[in-house]
């Protein structure tokens, strides 16, 4: 009975998502009597209670007019919470539209760090996000200092916070994982669980894409060991319902589960590679070249690239340097790739090396997959 349950409530989300995508305008899709998605690239959801309502991320300043007067519609209640499963602007865009006198914004304690590091680097990450996201370039303005991002929640939690609304038990637990101040919502009456970006949902129908463990515009080391155990936090909630910050419900735990250990399989798969490979004295233009994601886990890389992942594990652990002190020469000299005495000492301009780690006749050769512009 559970099973016919559960693919009628897949049908039924299936055909608002569909519906969605052949209309211009976009509808909410209902997830069930109490809980709305405003499917607007970053998915915006509203959970209704009898003492008011909860949203869970915003979406873009462009998009949240339309999630605002979308959800909006569903009930007029007031907003009594605010939670951001992380805070890419993506999911806090719309934050001043929803806030009532009142209302409690929450967020992981990482929040407040994430939000400053994007601000601080500001007009660093201008022209990488404009390329990256095929938008118009605007220019930052001027620097606001190494802490001065608006930090808008009211509430900062470290790994678990809990609150009830309307005799509905919200949880939250810290699930760093593409982001450090990653959180996930589980609500125990619904099963359903909140997991902003933690989940690829791009790439439906089956296959999807490898995650996102190096973004190109540049970004802290996303740990992967710490998004797999992010990943089993929530596979222990044994949820019904699996929401994302982008892509369709997956309803049903047997097909949570499937995807989900996929996903946290490929992710500790390509780590451990990584490790092994570093362990054995190989250079990450060499790892970068040789790991590869097993046919069997059937996933693409439309989304997240193997080999860029590669490279972001490798550093985030070791840094750039390979054990050439000739390297360390340059760098203490302050020769600046590029430069005539640089590229007299390394012969090819901007050759890499290749093979073992500190080998200065190891066999020179392009970085795989570099990117023009380099985002």
């Amino acid at each position: 009975m559970s099973r016919i349950i559960s693919v009628a409530l897949f049908l039924c989300i299936s055909v608002g998502v569909t519906a969605q995508a052949q209309h211009e305008q976009p509808k909410v899709v209902k997830i069930n009597d109490s809980t709305y998605m405003a499917p607007l690239g970053a998915n915006v959801y509203l959970v209704t209670t009898p003492a008011g309502n909860v949203v869970i991320d915003t979406g873009t300043a462009v998009v949240a007019p339309d999630a605002r007067k979308l959800l909006g519609a569903e009930s007029h209640a007031p907003v009594k919470y605010i939670i951001l499963t992380h805070g890419h602007a993506d999911h806090i865009g719309g934050i001043g539209l929803w806030k009532e006198p009142g209302t409690q914004i929450i967020a992981q304690r990482n929040y407040v760090e994430l939000v400053n590091y994007v601000a601080r680097l500001e007009g660093f990450f201008a022209p990488r996000n404009a390329a990256a996201f095929n938008r118009p370039f605007v220019e930052a303005g001027p620097w606001s200092g190494n802490y001065g991002a608006k930090i808008d929640p009211t509430i900062l939690f470290d790994e678990k916070y809990e609150f009830t609304l309307g005799e509905v038990q919200f949880q939250l637990f810290s699930t760093s994982g593409e982001t450090p101040d990653h959180l996930t919502v589980w609500i125990p009456k619904y099963k359903t669980a909140f997991i902003g970006d933690n989940y690829n949902g791009f790439g439906e129908p089956e296959p999807m894409s490898f995650p996102n463990l190096y973004a190109l515009r540049g970004t802290k080391p996303r740990w992967a060991l710490d998004w797999v155990s992010s990943i089993d936090k929530v596979l222990v909630l044994k949820p019904d319902v699996l929401l994302s910050g982008h892509g369709d419900p997956i309803v049903g735990n047997p097909e949570i589960t499937r995807r989900l250990i996929r996903f946290r399989n490929a992710i500790q798969y390509i780590h451990d590679e990584v490790v092994k490979g570093m362990n054995s004295g190989k250079d990450v233009f060499t790892l970068m070249r040789e790991i590869k994601l097993p046919a069997s886990f059937d996933m693409t890389e439309s989304f997240g690239k193997v080999s860029w992942s590669v490279r972001g594990i490798y550093d985030g652990y070791a840094g750039w340097f390979d054990m050439n002190v000739h390297d360390v020469r340059i760098a203490t000299i302050l020769r600046l790739p590029g430069s005539s005495q640089t590229r007299r000492r390394s012969g090819t301009p901007g050759a890499a090396r290749t093979g073992k780690i500190g080998s200065r006749q190891a066999g020179r050769g392009s970085a795989p997959d570099r990117c023009r512009p380099c985002l």
